[in-house]
């Protein structure tokens, strides 16, 4: 039983101690299709939601916000020449001389 008294859902599992860094439920993939709009609503307002597959953790499903904040979309430059010019690594000298090589000996 949830602290409201009510029971989840048939075939979504609360939340455990150990998946606390990810908040929400747990789903069964039956389940998730069949109410996929209250999957989807429940992910944008209480946090990721986990589908499982035959018993295993498959995926998560997370709102745009998160997802954002996860992969630095915000922050990430609109082409490649901002960002080398953005890189921390703007005025390291690099070292490009090689050896020259002059292959090897092959026995036709």
């Amino acid at each position: 039983m949830r602290k409201n008294g009510k029971k989840p859902p048939r075939g979504v599992s609360p939340a455990k101690k150990e998946d606390l860094k990810v908040s929400g439920r747990t789903w069964q993939i039956q389940l998730a299709k069949a109410r996929f709009s209250e999957l989807f609503r429940l992910a944008r307002t209480e946090g990721p939601q986990r589908i499982t597959r035959q018993g295993r953790d498959a995926v998560v499903l997370i709102s745009e916000e998160q997802f954002a904040r996860l992969v630095g979309k915000s922050h990430q430059p609109k082409n490649l020449v901002q960002f080398f010019r953005e890189s921390p690594l703007v005025g390291v000298e690099l070292d490009l001389v090689r050896a020259e090589d002059k292959g090897r000996d092959v026995d036709l």
